[in-house]
C-alpha cells in the first residue's frame, strides 16, 4: 500500500462544530454549547449542569446508530472530575434523546460554568485515528510501519491531515492518551471537547467520548486529556 491507499482506508466522515462566530437565532435546529435551549422540563437533579443542545436532523454526517434521533441534550455533574478513574462515567451525565421535535419546547437552561455559544456544523471527510488506538487495522498499521522504515515517513506528518479535537459526531475519538475500545456493541458516536471560547476545559484540553449501544439504548462515557 502507498500513502494514498492508506488514507483511503483510514479516512472517515464526520461532522465537527465551530463555536460561535455568527449571530445566534435560538430557533429550532440550532445547536449550542453551554446551555440546553430546547427539550422537556425533566426532573433533572440540581447538581446536573446543562452542557449542550445537539440537533441531528440536518447534520452533514451522522453515525447510523443515532439516525433515529433528531435532538440530543446533555447535562453533566461536575463531580465527574473527581471520579475520572471510573471505567464508565455515564452516571455523571444525563443524555436525553428525542425522536420527534413535536415533543419538545423551548426551555433555555444555561450552564453556570460554561459560556454559551451557538455551534455551526461542518462536514469533514479526512478524520483519522490516534496512532496507538485500536481503530487502525493491524494490516494497515504494518504497512505504515513498513513505509516509516523504508521511506522515512511519519504517521502524523504524512498520513494524518488534521486531528479534530473538537465537538464532533462520527469519525474517530480524538484520544490524547492511549486509545480505548468498548467493542463493536458500543461504537463511538460523538464527543464533547475542551472549548476555549466557551471557557470549558476538560482537565487539560481533554474530551468526553460517548459510545452507544443502539439495541440496548445504553451509553458509555469515557474521558482523557493531556
Amino acid at each position: 500500500m502507498n500513502i494514498t491507499q492508506i488514507k483511503d482506508a483510514l479516512f472517515k466522515q464526520a461532522t465537527i462544530f465551530k463555536t460561535g462566530g455568527f449571530r445566534p437565532t435560538e430557533e429550532l435546529g440550532e445547536s449550542w454549547i453551554g446551555k440546553v435551549l430546547w427539550g422537556r422540563r425533566w426532573e433533572i437533579p440540581s447538581k446536573f449542569d446543562p452542557i449542550c443542545t445537539l440537533f441531528l436532523n440536518d447534520l452533514p454526517y451522522l453515525p447510523k446508530e443515532l439516525r433515529n434521533y433528531q435532538l440530543i441534550t446533555v447535562y453533566m455533574d461536575f463531580d465527574v472530575f473527581n471520579n475520572l478513574n471510573e471505567d464508565n462515567l455515564v452516571a455523571f451525565f444525563k443524555i436525553n434523546c428525542f425522536t420527534n421535535l413535536d415533543e419538545i419546547q423551548k426551555i433555555n437552561e444555561q450552564s453556570t460554568r460554561i459560556k454559551p455559544f451557538p455551534l455551526e456544523p461542518l462536514f469533514i471527510d479526512n478524520d483519522t485515528p490516534a496512532w496507538d488506538s485500536d481503530d487502525i487495522d493491524p494490516e494497515i498499521q504494518d504497512e505504515i510501519l513498513r513505509l516509516e522504515f523504508e521511506d522515512g515517513i511519519e504517521y502524523y506528518d504524512d498520513i494524518v491531515e488534521k486531528i479534530y479535537s473538537t465537538h464532533k459526531f462520527g469519525g474517530y475519538p480524538s484520544f490524547t492518551q492511549s486509545g480505548i475500545s468498548f467493542g463493536e456493541d458500543y461504537p463511538f458516536v460523538f464527543q464533547i471537547s475542551s472549548d476555549s471560547k466557551a471557557q470549558f476545559n476538560i482537565v487539560d484540553s481533554g474530551s468526553f467520548y460517548f459510545f452507544y449501544n443502539q439495541e440496548k439504548q445504553d451509553w458509555i462515557v469515557y474521558c482523557d486529556f493531556y
